[in-house]
């Protein structure tokens, strides 16, 4: 939990930033004016970016490499977070959906009523069976 915390405190300036994932920090700016990251702001107003930030930036960064624009970039990280997002559910589905068929079970446990075995004999009865 804690590596979680430190991922997310924004710690680094905007140049800081710029030199962590390898770009000017003029594009950290455009890439904020796209809606492609949002730092943190200080009261001052100061940007502030995490290394989850920086992560981001270099995903980015790898996507436009590749030949991807802007836009489709800003589609590819919406799609991933719905992905992310998708599987947060499921897992938390799955969790609840075991918890449910273990209760069930233990339900189905306390109403288990034992059986008293006994020997029947069943015969036919030839008369019965006959045209009446």
């Amino acid at each position: 939990m804690s590596d979680q915390i430190s991922e997310r405190r924004a710690v680094y300036v905007i140049s800081v930033a710029a030199e962590l994932a390898g770009m000017h920090p003029q594009t950290l700016r455009i890439y904020e004016r796209r809606g492609l990251v949002d730092p943190t702001r200080t009261r001052g107003g100061n940007r502030r970016y995490s290394e989850r930030d920086i992560e981001r930036l270099r995903h980015i960064q790898e996507l436009t490499t590749a030949g991807m624009n802007l836009e489709g970039v800003r589609q590819v990280l919406a799609l991933e977070a719905e992905v992310e997002r998708l599987r947060a559910e499921i897992d938390r589905l799955r969790a609840e959906t075991r918890q449910s068929i273990e209760q069930t079970h233990k339900h189905y446990r306390r109403d288990l009523v034992p059986l008293r075995q006994a020997t029947m004999v069943w015969r036919r009865n030839d008369r019965a069976g006959r045209g009446r």
